[in-house]
């Protein structure tokens, strides 16, 4: 070991998400207006609205996003313009999709017109109403699919859907997610049999 003494500085990692090019897919077409992207494609048009600070450009079909300083603040707002504008994208050209599974004995969901009514061991029903813009479509009696061209929008109607019973870690009942893992909990009872 070496008489000098060496102290190692931790380097802050920063995002790199900003600097990568965002390549449009055919069909798909990127308008700026006033503090505005507008993204049009075959599934819809989405706007989302830009700050100031960020300059977004459109190069052979490409959305090229760049800051005007160095500073934290606008580190943030390069990567988070970024992913916003690749949301679009994809939303407009592939759409998205949340599929939530009911479980519990005698639990289950019902297509009511553009929306949906969940039984779920309360003494009434519950009505769930999507905007215009997401769609509810119900799979058999216990699996449900919220599509739409919004992430944001298709995110929060899946959570709502949830938000109304949650899944019980004791008796495996409630609205999750498909790809949701959960850990069950065995309980006091079944814990005093061993």
């Amino acid at each position: 070991m070496s008489g000098d003494n060496v102290i190692k500085v931790k380097q802050k990692t920063i995002s790199h998400i900003g600097r990568k090019h965002i390549p449009l897919p055919k069909g798909v077409q990127v308008k700026l207006n006033y503090g505005e992207i507008v993204v049009t494609g075959p599934k819809g048009t989405l706007k989302q609205q830009m700050h100031s600070d960020v300059e977004v450009e459109v190069k052979d079909s490409t959305v090229v996003v760049s800051r005007i300083s160095p500073s934290k603040l606008h580190h943030a707002l390069h990567g988070l313009t970024r992913s916003l504008i690749a949301n679009a994208v994809i939303g407009v050209t592939e759409g998205y999709q949340k599929t939530l599974q009911i479980m519990g004995v005698g639990y289950r969901a019902q297509q009511a017109g553009q929306g949906l009514v969940l039984n779920v061991g309360y003494s009434h029903s519950v009505e769930i109403k999507p905007p215009s813009d997401v769609t509810v479509v119900v799979e058999g009696n216990n699996r449900i699919h919220v599509q739409g061209v919004d992430k944001q929008k298709v995110g929060e109607v899946a959570a709502k859907i949830r938000r109304v019973r949650p899944p019980n870690a004791y008796k495996e009942k409630g609205i999750r997610y498909d790809d949701e893992q959960l850990r069950f909990k065995p309980g006091k009872s079944a814990v005093r049999k061993e």
